[in-house]
């Protein structure tokens, strides 16, 4: 949550229900958004503890996913949040193969952030 009480990280319908699925095959999931090249600007969905955080990484929520038993974790490399710290991320889904090792891809679909600066 931000100073506001508003979410940092969102999901639309879509990306719960993706999540929703991938859970159902992977077991408990997280997200980790990097800044590095590539697929680096889209988010990256693991099987929770899969991707090793630590101290250069920032947890931006526990997203509640209706149908997943557990919180959906999602971090964010520290240089990255220096740059986005202003912005709500929205995780939305659109048609194309992403990168090969974010759960969604072999779906045919990716992650997709988009954002708004807060509170606007």
């Amino acid at each position: 949550m931000d100073a506001t009480g508003e979410p940092r990280v969102e999901l639309t319908p879509a990306a719960a229900e993706l999540l929703c699925r991938l859970r159902a095959e992977h077991g408990p999931l997280m997200f980790h958004q990097s800044g590095g090249c590539c697929d680096g600007s889209a988010p990256m969905c693991y099987p929770e503890g899969d991707f090793r955080t630590g101290d250069s990484d920032v947890l931006l929520e526990s997203l509640a996913v209706p149908g997943v038993a557990e919180p959906v974790r999602f971090w964010m490399s520290r240089a990255q949040y220096g740059v986005w710290a202003h912005t709500r991320l929205i995780v939305d889904v659109v048609p194309g193969r992403g990168s090969g090792f974010s759960l969604e891809a072999p779906e045919g679909v990716r992650f997709l952030i988009r954002s708004r600066v807060i509170g606007s």
